[in-house]
């Protein structure tokens, strides 16, 4: 299984599925992280947490912990 933890800078990719529960789940899910949406990864902190990502054409910062959750293709 690869998630968005492990893309690298500059990979685009899509959402297959999104792991956790209740309300962790919910709330990547109002960041508009949902199936079959495209993430364009732009940049990694300097210590590697957290990553920037492009999606749904707004910037979004994210934690490697949030991001490993995400299921990508």
């Amino acid at each position: 299984m690869k998630t968005l933890k492990s893309a690298k800078i500059g990979d685009t990719v899509r959402v297959v599925k999104l792991h956790g529960e209740g309300a962790l789940k919910r709330r990547i899910m109002d960041m508009g992280l949902t199936k079959g949406v495209e993430v364009y990864v732009r940049k990694v902190a300097p210590l590697g947490d957290p990553l920037e990502i492009m999606v749904r054409g707004y910037e979004l910062s994210i934690r490697k912990a949030d991001a490993d959750m995400i299921e990508i293709e």
